[in-house]
């Protein structure tokens, strides 16, 4: 299924906004779109929602303001991935995007280096 041109500009949109960081890009990918830096995913789109990756350290950050974990369906049963929802205030405010996405991007290399 191709990526709906409401994500297409989304993802512009979130990769403008993350600029700071480095140099983001999007790839299309899940129907939707993953989030990279230095070829590692921290982020992925779908239907136009970011989501951020997460670990054991950083997951109550986002749950303490009621942000929804990335779900899909598998085999009829509801999966979640360590991706949660980004605070509104993050896809409104360039500086506040800068510290939710460098957590994680920290994240994203923390998980990369254990699995050399």
């Amino acid at each position: 299924m191709p990526a709906l041109s409401d994500d297409k500009e989304f993802a512009s949109y979130v990769v403008d906004l993350m600029q700071s960081m480095g140099p983001v890009y999007s790839k299309v990918m899940f129907g939707g779109h993953g989030i990279f830096l230095d070829a590692l995913m921290f982020g992925l789109i779908a239907d136009s929602v970011l989501y951020l990756k997460v670990d054991t350290e950083t997951v109550n950050s986002f749950k303490a303001r009621g942000l929804d974990a990335f779900t899909y369906e598998k085999k009829g049963k509801p999966f979640k991935m360590l991706y949660y929802q980004a605070p509104d205030e993050a896809l409104e405010d360039s500086e506040e995007m800068n510290i939710w996405a460098n957590k994680a991007y920290a994240v994203a290399l923390n998980a990369s280096s254990r699995n050399k």
